[in-house]
């Protein structure tokens, strides 16, 4: 399952909660863009809206190839959910500081699935909790190996 789009602010900014695979509504020059790995997700964010989910900002370039009715690169996206899956997201988001946001989209059976994470957003104490927790654990292991 190799990812085609990652969003590396996701984890360095929230706490995730919650992952959900959900599939996505894409054009045929959407999914030849993405099989170019023409694309990003770093600013996309997920909404619920009259109870269906929608991603936003999520940036697939236009295909090279493509013809008039090539996709406009930015334009909200409709993700395929399950009507309680989408309640139960729709509860959780209301919750402040609760946010919806795609992690990753990937290949499943020839067809492009969106993971989506339900985080909570973190303070700048925790980003650098974080990144102190990351360089230790980065010595212990220069330490073993040379032990080793």
């Amino acid at each position: 399952m190799a990812d085609i789009l990652s969003n590396s602010k996701a984890r360095r900014d929230y706490h995730i909660l919650q992952t959900v695979e959900t599939g996505i509504v894409l054009r045929g020059t959407e999914v030849k863009a993405l099989r170019a790995g023409l694309g990003q997700i770093r600013d996309a964010f997920a909404r619920v809206e009259n109870g269906q989910v929608f991603l936003h900002n999520a940036h697939i370039d236009e295909y090279a190839f493509g013809n008039q009715q090539n996709h406009k690169p930015t334009a909200p996206r409709k993700l395929l959910l399950h009507k309680s899956e989408i309640r139960k997201l729709a509860a959780q988001c209301e919750v402040k500081g609760n946010a919806l946001f795609p992690l990753s989209f990937y290949w499943k059976n020839g067809k492009v699935k969106v993971a989506l994470g339900l985080g909570k957003g973190k303070a700048d104490f925790d980003k650098r909790d974080d990144i102190k927790q990351r360089e230790n654990d980065r010595e212990l292991r220069r330490v073993a190996m040379r032990h080793f």
